[in-house]
């Protein structure tokens, strides 16, 4: 009979050192419809992290719509990705009209209706919005990610019926941002960045998202960039998306073109 209540008692101290071994570790933000106050942001950075595409080449078929308030104009785009390392744009209006390389250090492209063509390095992208992103900050603006990795920095939630919305706890001087995530899927539904330097809003939805091989990507993706009262707005619709395994980036300016400064 010791013998017996000896193991008993040692069953059931185990039992209790494994509840309070699994009790100490960190919950896991589960799905939930409504954003929970005070959630643990690392294990939510985690989860929104784990939901973006893994890829070596993607490539897709884009419906793309601009607005500047005074015209709209579509065209059908071939998008082609080398992770990290190119972003491929080939425009057509029935016909070819223009072609746009990016890499980490260069931007180039050139139209056929003028015979011109550009040569520079990132900057002049931001130049444009006064925003100072990178490559690499630029390719997950297409696909739907954080341009912050939300490990690196101290963020604080900001109180939302809908949605965990995040910005930094500290503002840089540049551009500041503020994500609003879904709390059932933990997709990101918007960015959107105040630009210190002239007062105009940027903001990148995703409204819609897909599944193609098994990886979460837009399905569309709406830009918007208020200045005063100016709105310009993009529209971005993925159709027909891959992963192949190897993939070409035909690029060369033809002969006879002229260099343009932008």
């Amino acid at each position: 009979m010791q013998k017996t209540t000896w193991t008993f008692r040692n069953l059931l101290f185990i039992g209790l050192l494994t509840a309070t071994v699994v009790s100490c570790k960190s919950v896991a933000v589960l799905p939930t419809k409504a954003p929970i106050e005070n959630v643990n942001l690392k294990k939510l950075a985690q989860q929104v992290n784990a939901q973006y595409p893994n890829f070596k080449n993607f490539r897709s078929r884009l419906r793309v719509t601009y607005n500047d308030g005074k015209r709209e104009q579509q065209l059908t785009v071939n998008l082609r990705m080398e992770n990290k390392e190119k972003i491929w744009l080939s425009a057509t209006m029935l016909i070819p009209i223009a072609k746009l390389m990016l890499t980490p250090k260069e931007v180039q492209f050139y139209e056929k209706f003028q015979k011109t063509f550009f040569q520079g390095d990132v900057a002049f992208l931001n130049q444009q919005f006064n925003t100072a992103f990178r490559f690499e900050e630029l390719e997950k603006l297409l696909l739907g990610a954080p341009v912050i990795d939300l490990h690196k920095t101290a963020w604080k939630q900001i109180e939302h019926p809908r949605y965990y919305v995040l910005t930094p706890k500290t503002q840089g001087q540049g551009f500041q941002p503020t994500f609003f995530i879904d709390p059932s899927t933990f997709l990101l539904e918007e960015q959107r960045f105040f630009i210190a330097a002239t007062g105009a809003i940027l903001s990148v939805k995703y409204p819609e998202h897909q599944n193609i091989e098994n990886q979460t990507l837009p399905k569309i993706v709406q830009l918007s960039l208020l200045e005063g009262n100016q709105l310009t707005t993009v529209k971005i619709e993925y159709t027909r998306g891959d992963f192949p395994s190897e993939m070409t980036f035909p690029f060369a300016i033809p002969g006879g073109y002229q260099k343009i400064e932008l």
